[in-house]
């Protein structure tokens, strides 16, 4: 849940469901994992390029380092939901959202909770009327929900931690304001709520990442063999980050 859910939390006692993350073992990580394969057919394995990004009026690239962490956001918020694109969807309570053309600014109610937070990140409805003035997106739709989680990683000052590719207790404390579900340097939530163990989410981003890489380092190698044949010079990457020459 996004930053502004402790005030959300001190009116509404109700929500404080929206701000519990389910605690699971390192077998569940595992388990959820093993779903990876579907990296390559869901957004949850999209990365970008610089030249993408140039032919692009969103701001941000794609990194695997950058979308490992987006993942881990949404394990952690509880709509990873095995890497599909309906974790986009969901609303708080599990029920999802019928159109993507706007947050749905809506309280769910689900037993004594009530929580308005939506998407995969679960931006609070205030959060994303930041996230559309700063960036000037429109709809809610996975790309705009991507654009605006990266924006809020920016915010806390964590983007640079982001892009070295390991996640740090730092890293978690850094986002901890910005999403209840990340722990402190303490272990504990900034607000005082349930919150994942740092191990686990460390644990999931580990294997998220690697698979990532892969796929990055395939479509470098295939892209790399089409420009030899045609006797063209493959582009030189400058580091594993940059993913240069890739169409």
């Amino acid at each position: 849940m996004s930053f502004l859910a402790k005030t959300v939390c001190r009116f509404l006692p109700a929500a404080l469901a929206s701000c519990a993350p389910v605690f699971i073992s390192f077998e569940a990580v595992q388990a959820s994992v093993a779903a990876l394969p579907t990296l390559q057919v869901s957004r949850s394995g999209l990365i970008t390029s610089p030249e993408q990004s140039q032919t692009s009026a969103l701001p941000y690239i794609i990194t695997p380092e950058r979308r490992a962490l987006l993942n881990t956001i949404r394990f952690a918020e509880g709509t990873w939901k095995n890497g599909h694109d309906v974790g986009y969807r969901v609303m708080f309570g599990g029920s999802l959202m019928r159109s993507m053309d706007r947050h749905p600014d809506r309280v769910i109610y689900s037993s004594r909770y009530a929580s308005a937070a939506a998407g995969a990140y679960q931006f609070m409805p205030f959060t994303w009327d930041l996230v559309k003035r700063s960036l000037g997106v429109r709809g809610f739709g996975p790309e705009v929900q991507d654009q605006g989680a990266l924006f809020l990683v920016q915010r806390r000052k964590a983007l640079r931690l982001t892009d070295v590719g390991v996640m740090t207790p730092q890293l978690a404390a850094k986002l901890a304001p910005e999403w209840a579900s990340f722990p402190t340097l303490r272990g504990r939530s900034y607000y005082g709520q349930p919150v994942k163990r740092f191990a686990n989410l460390q644990s999931f981003y580990k294997v998220n990442l690697s698979q990532l890489r892969q796929i990055r380092d395939q479509r470098q190698e295939a892209l790399s063999e089409e420009s030899g044949s045609q006797g063209i010079k493959a582009p030189v990457c400058t580091g594993p980050k940059i993913l240069c020459g890739m169409p």
